[in-house]
């Protein structure tokens, strides 16, 4: 007998509202059907935000019926199986309340076979209000517990199981969403239910992997054996259960792969998968199985400790993001919109994404893949910058929720570590109640951190927890933020604290995990929420769209310390992207010029949650920010940069992520504005494996005015075919003699393929060719010298669906000197 879905159209009504009576998409959200039936406006357009805000002040119920046949009553048990339930719902079938649901974290199954009738079923999912239960929770607690002030704009969610920034955050909408956001299923059990598959990993010493194999069942009525089926490695096994004794079972199984395939991150190998098929009479679990040795150095060097992934006995240079829920609006999470995203993070060269603890234990499409395309996940337990709860009855809830979770993420390759939480350690020293009363909200903290950990190596003993990030390891419960000899740390001196970008090279973090800076979005994507009178920075819907406090100053008074003020609301989003990308950028050469010191680079943030003003590398709208195009390039497993300490001579490291040797050739060259090449440094070596070397040195003493007159440009050709290029400018931009650059840009196409190709008569940066329609050029941001230096002139490839003529209209070209 097949599974019923209760996925589908559901009535929506609320006992606050009698005038509301239509329909609601389950899996979905209640915002999202009352948009759909023109009940609510965007929320994300223009002001929008403050008309929304009666949704989560009000109830709701969604009713639906389903019908169950005679024959299909005949069965042990039907188990209704849901999770994602957004947060405190009340279920009844036919009138009969069957579940009771408060944790939007826990995966809920319930046995409702004696609720059910022959012919039509009626279901209901009651949703209370969020905001009132996260008050009556708050005025219980022994006492105060400070939550998220200045991110939350509705008080006490973390007394809540609930996504923290759906009340909000320094980037995101408040949009306290409630609904059901995975598929509802009842499923009929025989005699024996299929709980779980869990499985671990022995590597041998002739190479071969043991793979085994716990299987979890309960026999819910005691009968004639049964018997269960484990399909792995091209091999059918059979396994004879005991059906004889009611209660939960566990069986063990071990399978030996000779000569496996070894799953690597992203730049590192191949990510081959191996499925697994468990069945038992109509309950099956299937799962993909990437066979790799995965650890976490912490041990003590001559530095401090070391933070490095060692995947298959080679040590990790771990790259790439921090990531958020794919939309406020749960709806909208489709699986198409995850490819996209994580296809272009491994497009930026990321092997690394961090699933930070303010968001929510992903959809299984996140982690499959993942899995996939090589993307190694930090994996927060979720909770973020505010105190916790410890009481028995939120520390028993948490459990429930840690156990569903590792249990559910625990096979999948991609997953590297699980970390107890975002900054709540460092939130400590936040609030006034915490920081008067250390103690006592240390060891409040310890009490949850702790169970949190005894729960994850009890359900996945074979990976390490984390307490917190940053963090300097287990017990230690300090300052982690400027620490450069141990942990991960968060460096936000250069937002944050509006120190200069050279500030970056004040540290060198042995695990950078979150490090950021903010700009505006595109114009196409301003063009999505805000109309033309509001095309200003100031403008209330702009400023709408912008959750931190002092953002816009913040990025408008870095512009009068690098750059001449641009002209125009256009040249301001575009050197806003230029400025966070050169922010960006400056960290993370100078760390990964520095990788046996580091060995994370993980910059805050992938991806936005609606179109607003925030520090990601991707828009809402799916456009790549210049940062993502420079990570694409400053991730790059060979990377060559120039860096200038004080007092020190300019040097070209060349970094080399591969774990061979790399041969390499190409030249360093100044070059003057005017476009003529004023020395040439040829070079050629052989980098050593998973190493970081200096080339090349400049003894130039270089005069004020001298250094206004030109710049470096380094290209290297790599074995592999791969170049990388990069520049240094010896002066502030605003100081530059930046010459007026005429760019003469020719689309071609061929067959299937359009580009476009680029020349100008003086060198031009930052160059940006931004398209109002559909799809990207594969880069952007680029340094562009007249092909006299070059050789040839520069071609772009487009990535997308439209047609010559559509990108001939809509194509607009930026640089860095057409912004005054």
């Amino acid at each position: 007998m097949s599974h019923i879905s209760l996925d589908g159209q559901w009535t929506l009504t609320s006992p606050q509202h009698s005038h509301i009576h239509t329909t609601c998409t389950l899996p979905g959200d209640v915002h999202s059907a009352l948009i759909a039936a023109d009940l609510l406006p965007q929320p994300y357009y223009g002001c929008n935000e403050t008309l929304i805000q009666w949704v989560s002040e009000s109830e709701w119920l969604l009713t639906r019926e389903f019908t169950v046949e005679q024959d299909q009553l005949d069965v042990t048990a039907f188990d209704l199986d849901l999770s994602f339930v957004d947060t405190m719902a009340v279920i009844c079938i036919n009138g009969t309340q069957v579940l009771t649901c408060n944790n939007m974290f826990r995966l809920y199954q319930v046995d409702v076979l004696p609720y059910l009738q022959r012919g039509i079923n009626h279901i209901s999912i009651a949703l209370a209000r969020n905001d009132i239960e996260a008050k009556r929770r708050a005025d219980r607690l022994p006492f105060a517990v400070p939550w998220a002030v200045g991110n939350n704009q509705i008080p006490h969610m973390n007394t809540l199981r609930k996504t923290q920034c759906h009340a909000g955050w320094d980037w995101g909408i408040c949009l306290l969403s409630t609904g059901v956001y995975q598929s509802l299923t009842l499923t009929p059990v025989y005699h024996t239910r299929l709980h779980h598959v869990g499985t671990q990993q022995t590597w041998l010493t002739n190479g071969s992997c043991e793979v085994r194999f716990t299987i979890e069942y309960e026999v819910i009525t005691a009968h004639a054996e049964q018997t269960l089926t484990l399909d792995f490695n091209q091999q059918l096994h059979t396994i004879s259960l005991d059906s004889a004794t009611k209660g939960h079972q566990t069986i063990t199984t071990t399978v030996i792969v000779t000569e496996p395939q070894r799953w690597w991150p992203a730049g590192y190998g191949a990510q081959p998968l191996y499925p697994l098929v468990v069945t038992l009479n109509n309950q099956t679990i299937t799962k993909k199985l990437g066979l790799r040795e995965l650890v976490l150095n912490t041990q003590a060097d001559d530095i401090g400790s070391a933070m490095t992934f060692v995947v298959n006995g080679n040590a990790i240079t771990a790259k790439g993001a921090n990531w958020i829920p794919l939309d406020a609006l749960p709806s909208r999470q489709t699986p198409e919109r995850y490819r996209q995203l994580l296809e272009d993070a491994v497009a930026a060269n990321m092997n690394m994404i961090r699933v930070w603890g303010g968001g929510m234990y992903e959809h299984d499409i996140f982690y499959e893949l993942c899995d996939e395309l090589g993307l190694l996940v930090w994996q927060d337990l979720m909770f973020a910058c505010a105190l916790y709860p410890s009481t028995p009855e939120f520390l028993a809830d948490v459990e429930l929720e840690i156990r569903d979770q590792v249990k559910r993420l625990a096979a999948h390759p991609s997953l590297a570590l699980w970390c107890g939480d975002n900054e709540v350690i460092g939130a400590i020293g936040w609030y006034d109640e915490s920081k008067h009363n250390r103690e006592k909200y240390v060891v409040n903290y310890d009490r949850l951190n702790r169970m949190l950990q005894q729960v994850v190596e009890q359900y996945d003993p074979s990976r390490r927890f984390w307490a917190s990030s940053p963090c300097n390891g287990e017990l230690d419960f300090g300052d982690a933020w400027h620490d450069d000899n141990r942990g991960d740390m968060h460096f936000w001196d250069v937002w944050h604290s509006g120190k200069s970008f050279d500030a970056y090279h004040s540290v060198k973090p042995r695990f950078c995990s979150e490090f950021g800076y903010q700009s505006w979005p595109s114009l196409p994507t301003v063009k999505t929420f805000a109309d033309v009178e509001d095309w200003n920075v100031t403008s209330p819907t702009f400023e709408q769209h912008q959750k931190n406090g002092r953002g816009n100053s913040i990025i408008t008074e870095m512009f009068t310390r690098y750059f001449r003020f641009p002209v125009g609301f256009a040249n301001m989003l575009y050197l806003s992207q230029v400025q966070q990308a050169l922010a960006i950028k400056t960290a993370t050469e100078f760390w990964r010029a520095n990788k046996q010191h580091c060995r994370g680079i993980l910059y805050w943030q992938l991806n936005d949650c609606w179109p607003v003003s925030s520090w990601s590398s991707i828009e809402y709208t799916g456009r790549w920010k210049q940062l993502h195009h420079h990570a694409k390039r400053f991730f790059a497993p060979v990377l060559a940069t120039f860096i200038q300490q004080p007092q020190q001579p300019l040097c070209l490291h060349v970094v080399n992520d591969h774990h061979q040797s790399m041969p390499i050739t190409g030249k360093v060259i100044k070059v003057d504005w005017q476009g003529n090449v004023v020395a040439t440094w040829p070079l050629e070596t052989q980098l050593t494996p998973d190493s970081s070397a200096i080339l090349w040195r400049s003894d130039e003493a270089l005069t004020a005015a001298e250094t206004k007159q030109f710049f470096y440009h380094v290209s290297l050709t790599c074995a592999d075919g791969s170049v990388t290029e990069n520049d240094h400018f010896p002066c502030l931009f605003k100081h530059a003699q930046l010459q007026h650059s005429t760019i003469a840009a020719t689309w071609q196409q061929d067959n299937d393929s359009i580009w476009l190709e680029l020349d100008c008569d003086h060198p031009a940066l930052f160059v940006e060719p931004q398209l109002e329609c559909q799809g990207r050029f594969n880069d952007s941001s680029f340094t562009l010298l007249p092909s006299h230096i070059t050789g040839a002139k520069h071609r772009i490839d487009y990535i997308g669906e439209c047609d010559l003529e559509t990108l001939k209209q809509n194509l607009t070209l930026y640089h860095l000197r057409g912004t005054y």
